[in-house]
């Protein structure tokens, strides 16, 4: 029997790919009561009366209600402080011309990456904690550099990555599936890396709401699950549901979420992508069949072909010798009908 459908509002809601998320819970796309319906309406009309126009659309306006228990002021402060952070920050501007160059020299401290599907179709992203050495990569990038291109990769993960990963599994994900390899992280690397985890877990919780689906914690050290358990009792128990950690036996139950052949051969998968999964970026937002441009890729082209100088042709000279042929008399108009001037 066919599933619930997220009512759409077609002056906000332009998306090409499913809109009604598998997640049967209250405040998810196409499983709202009227209530949240309401209360959707009440914080877009209220930020566009402040003059807002950009991501208004129903499924960002549930994100940040979501993450705020539907207090839509609190949603809307939340909001609020996003898109000021977004100028500030220059988000639009990074996603559209960003490079980081320096990524491969980087990875080789700390790799940071998205990387195939799991079972549900949700984007797997990968991170190995246990060569991080913020010295020596300090002397091929920046603090600033490393955040703005994890801002890039949320924004891309926005778009197009799961709307390739919706299209691909015919219903709407707004998630991904976080993998953190604890592998030889140790106690003295705790206060050197303290500061960027700080400023990254910032950006993520404050700016990017309701994008954690599952995370897995593994190769966790000795003693990490009695530290996680004082620290979890400060956490949401929605977000704690979410958290897995485990220990260096990992594998059957990351393998029970994941397909070996989209899990990197370094945590216990088959896949071997040349030149290194890190670097592969693969999955439905590179096949043809799943994948489209994102909005702000469109926008770009929409804005390079506005701007492009229009070409003219030069008229040519006549060559020594030659005559140039006689010009036409110019048209012109009277009461709104053509004729030939007149000559003196």
């Amino acid at each position: 029997m066919a599933g619930p459908e997220m009512e759409l509002d077609p002056k906000y809601d332009n998306y090409d790919y499913p809109t009604t998320s598998p997640n049967v819970q209250s405040g998810h796309p196409g499983h709202t009561t009227p209530q949240q319906d309401a209360q959707v309406f009440q914080l877009r009309t209220s930020l566009e009366q402040e003059g807002y126009k950009e991501r208004l659309d129903t499924h960002t306006m549930l994100r940040f209600l979501r993450a705020r228990k539907f207090n839509v002021e609190m949603a809307k402060k939340m909001f609020v402080d996003c898109e000021k952070w977004r100028i500030e920050f220059g988000v639009d501007d990074l996603v559209r011309n960003f490079e980081y160059t320096e990524k491969p020299k980087v990875f080789e401290y700390y790799p940071q990456y998205y990387h195939k599907t799991d079972k549900d179709g949700r984007p797997v992203y990968i991170e190995q904690l246990g060569k991080i050495d913020l010295d020596a990569m300090y002397k091929i990038t920046t603090a600033e550099r490393m955040l703005q291109n994890l801002v890039v990769e949320y924004e891309k993960l926005a778009d197009p990555r799961l709307p390739a990963c919706s299209r691909k599994a015919g219903s709407l994900l707004e998630t991904c599936c976080t993998i953190m390899d604890l592998k030889g992280v140790g106690i003295s690397k705790v206060g050197s890396v303290y500061s960027y985890v700080q400023r990254a877990s910032a950006i993520s919780q404050n700016y990017y709401p309701e994008r954690l689906g599952k995370l897995y914690l593994v190769n966790a050290p000795w003693g990490f699950s009695t530290v996680f358990s004082v620290v979890k009792s400060f956490l949401d128990p929605v977000t704690v549901q979410k958290i897995h950690v485990l220990g260096s036996s990992y594998h059957k139950e990351l393998l029970d979420h994941v397909p070996a052949e989209h899990l990197p051969k370094i945590l216990g998968g088959t896949c071997e992508c040349p030149g290194g999964c890190a670097l592969a970026d693969l999955g439905p937002w590179k096949d043809p069949e799943w994948a489209k441009p994102a909005k702000w890729e469109r926008e770009q082209q929409s804005d390079a072909i506005e701007h492009e100088p229009t070409e003219t042709i030069p008229t040519s000279e006549p060559q020594a010798g030659e005559h140039a042929a006689p010009s036409k008399p110019e048209e012109v108009m009277v009461d709104g009908k053509t004729q030939a001037p007149m000559h003196a």
